[in-house]
């Protein structure tokens, strides 16, 4: 029985992680219907983000009431550029490419996030690179081997991959709709690339704020999905100039805004938050290619998807080189807690020369008491150790005179 408890609470984070990536993955699916039916990309960020803000704000005010930072004027200018990046740019961006390309594709290319993090991080100088080490190589050949799949996938399409279920669905295709496609393609991979750069800038410029708000995580993603939703009402009104482009009813719009913003923004968080403080942030992120093969299952059944040659093998390289930098940024947490986690000896013994070297504590000779010198052993951690040692005639004679 309680082989059974511990088993089903040490699977707790891989149902966690496995539901987050189906949970993900109809997002996109839906998202793409909602946009090939006609909804404005504009006006469903702008939806997705005030319906996060209303699900996630009653939890900052009830959770995190107490101890609530001053937004001065510095961190506001730290809200407004993370909801500039993430709620504006990178969704919008993020929504645009899915319209133009598939969503196998799209989930593909965020696999670049580690990567693109990475490069960002070190040339912010947060992040430092020793070629030396392993961990350092790793994540510089996992970044390459990413760009060259993303690169693949965008310049390579290669056959259609036929299906057993999609088999009969690409017959009545025309040379004209093929290359307008492609054209649309390479339009939609430059701004999916730019999407997961701006979502890559916001992880490394969200550490800064998270050292205000480390114990009011709720309160950040609040105001900054506030923040960016009143950026985005802003960019759709110069964007979007007909008033029946914020239309909603209970259609396939409405779902895909109240799934984006209570899903994706709301719940993800959440869970995603429990596995990072209990698994680390690596065991969340090398979940991720689990999200675009169900997208590309999904994706095939639902949408009669086309699945390319090009596709494949890019996907195949992006996660590749995804686990490599996972594989760095993992060696490289455990070199950290390992250092933080050594403690210095007190007393190194040399038993070849019998000398005591005395590196951290020096102890005052004058201690006699016993009790005294279990208090300094207490304070400072160590044991004595007893050490024999042969003594010369000379001094034996000596002592005895």
């Amino acid at each position: 029985m309680e082989k059974s408890i511990n088993f089903l609470d040490s699977s707790k984070p891989y149902m966690a992680m496995i539901s987050l990536q189906f949970g993900y993955a109809g997002m996109n699916i839906i998202t793409k219907v909602s946009l090939n039916r006609g909804m404005s990309h504009y006006v469903l960020v702008v939806y997705r983000h005030a319906i996060a803000t209303a699900v996630v704000a009653p939890f900052a005010l009830f959770l995190e009431r107490k101890e609530q930072p001053k937004i001065t004027w510095k961190v506001f200018l730290q809200i407004f550029v993370l909801a500039l990046l993430g709620p504006v740019i990178d969704q919008n961006f993020y929504y645009a490419g899915l319209k133009h390309t598939s969503p196998t594709f799209s989930c593909a290319m965020s696999n670049m996030l580690p990567a693109m993090t990475f490069v960002l991080a070190v040339l912010c100088r947060m992040e430092k690179v020793h070629i030396r080490k392993l961990r350092c190589q790793a994540k510089i050949a996992g970044t390459l081997i990413t760009v060259v799949g993303a690169m693949l996938m965008t310049l390579y399409k290669g056959p259609i991959l036929e299906m057993v279920w999609s088999k009969h669905s690409h017959s009545n295709e025309t040379t004209t709709s093929n290359e307008s496609s492609d054209k649309e393609w390479l339009f939609g991979s430059f701004l999916l690339v730019i999407a997961t750069l701006a979502w890559a800038l916001l992880f490394v410029l969200q550490t800064k704020a998270l050292e205000t708000y480390k114990s009011h995580q709720f309160t950040l993603t609040t105001l900054i999905c506030f923040v960016g939703t009143l950026q985005a009402i802003v960019v759709t009104l110069v964007m979007e100039h007909k008033p029946s482009a914020w239309q909603i009813g209970w259609d396939m719009n409405l779902l895909a805004a109240a799934y984006a913003g209570i899903v994706t923004s709301s719940l993800s968080y959440y869970v995603q938050g429990l596995v990072i403080k209990k698994k680390g942030p690596v065991f969340a992120t090398a979940f991720s290619p689990l999200m675009m093969i169900v997208v590309a299952i999904m994706g095939s059944f639902i949408l009669a998807e086309k699945i390319y040659l090009g596709m494949v093998i890019g996907g195949v390289l992006i996660v590749i080189g995804l686990y490599s930098v996972l594989w760095g940024k993992h060696k490289e947490t455990l070199e950290k807690k390992s250092e933080e986690q050594e403690i210095p000896e007190a007393v190194k013994g040399n038993h070849n020369n019998s000398i005591i070297n005395v590196d951290s504590v020096i102890i005052d000779e004058d201690i006699d008491d016993d009790v005294e010198l279990q208090k300094v052993e207490a304070k400072y951690k160590f044991t004595t150790i007893a050490i024999s040692m042969p003594v010369p005639p000379q001094m034996d004679d000596d002592r005895k005179a």
